[in-house]
């Protein structure tokens, strides 16, 4: 699954340089898109080939916390004052955050469509 590295890689690109050409707060949208997709990938990738929505969303509460910790912990490395000279971030907008979300949710349903094709192929 090489290609899903590469389409993370150019999703955050393609976002970066769409955020530098309009003054926003590219970093900090390139940072957040990265470890979203991973977290996008990491809840499609549970099966290979049935659907998380068919395995049941909450079936694995333990990788559920670490995902929803995760999501906390980069909330507060993206909004918390103090946090974002460590990491060098900025707040994001809403607008830039719902941009991040839909960007990054891409991963995830690249992977979800694609065991949807390789069942349909698997029962030719």
């Amino acid at each position: 699954m090489i290609w899903v590295g590469m389409f993370m890689a150019g999703i955050a690109l393609s976002l970066q340089g769409w955020a530098i050409n309009h003054g926003l707060h590219w970093q900090t949208i390139v940072f957040n898109v990265l470890c979203l997709s991973q977290l996008g990938h990491v809840m499609a990738i549970r099966s290979e080939n049935q659907s998380l929505f068919s395995i049941g969303i909450c079936s694995n509460k333990p990788l559920i916390g670490a995902v929803v910790l995760a999501l906390l912990l980069q909330f507060a490395i993206t909004y918390i004052p103090f946090l974002q000279p460590i990491f060098n971030t900025e707040a994001l907008t809403l607008n830039e955050f719902l941009l991040v979300g839909a960007a990054s949710s891409l991963v995830f349903f690249a992977v979800e469509i694609e065991k949807i094709i390789s069942r349909k192929i698997g029962k030719k």
